[in-house]
């Protein structure tokens, strides 16, 4: 018996033993995935403050819990950002850039997730992702970038499996015709 913390079964991942643990672990992709959401850094570091001092409420839930609560608990407070938004912005819902397009009204700073090697690879999938319709781009980011199994997203997103599997085909069709020129 060894003290290493690989697994038995090398599909297993293992679980942090700590809720601190846990949050660290899941920080940079919590931040990511409320990003493409709000399309605002801010907001998006807002929401996974809010969701990370919920989660400590969690702490007595075993840790196979954390991941879907804490991606659900995330979810929720990325809506009611939207939400809020929508309804305070709402006297710019016509405000247009003179080429007819909708502003992106996203903070121009520097953002964390650009600033590694595959900066350019990493912008392009996020403007196609920040194309897509909210449930499409939640079904890809839970199931490709968090690797959550189709249960998991299910749970995560308040809907059916088959939902889940219909949103991740629609998401990837719909990423491959934007990315085409990538690749």
């Amino acid at each position: 018996m060894t003290d290493s913390p690989v697994a038995a079964d090398a599909a297993t991942p293992v679980l942090p033993t700590t809720l601190e643990g846990f949050l660290a672990s899941v920080e940079r992709r919590a931040f990511r995935f409320a990003e493409l959401g709000l399309r605002h850094r801010d907001d998006a570091l807002d929401a996974v403050q809010d969701a990370m001092i919920k989660m400590l409420g969690y702490r007595d839930r075993p840790p196979s819990e954390w991941t879907p609560l804490f991606w659900t608990v995330l979810r929720s407070r990325i809506i009611d950002v939207q939400r809020r938004r929508t309804f305070r912005l709402s006297w710019l819902s016509d405000a247009r850039a003179p080429d007819g397009e909708e502003i992106d009204w996203a903070d121009a700073g520097p953002d964390p997730a650009r600033n590694h090697d595959g900066r350019e690879a990493w912008g392009r999938l996020a403007k196609a992702l920040r194309q897509l319709p909210r449930r499409q781009r939640e079904a890809f980011s839970l199931r490709v970038l968090e690797e959550s199994d189709v249960e998991t997203t299910a749970r995560i997103m308040g809907c059916g499996e088959g939902s889940v599997k219909t949103h991740l085909f629609r998401a990837r069709e719909a990423l491959q015709k934007h990315l085409e020129e990538f690749r």
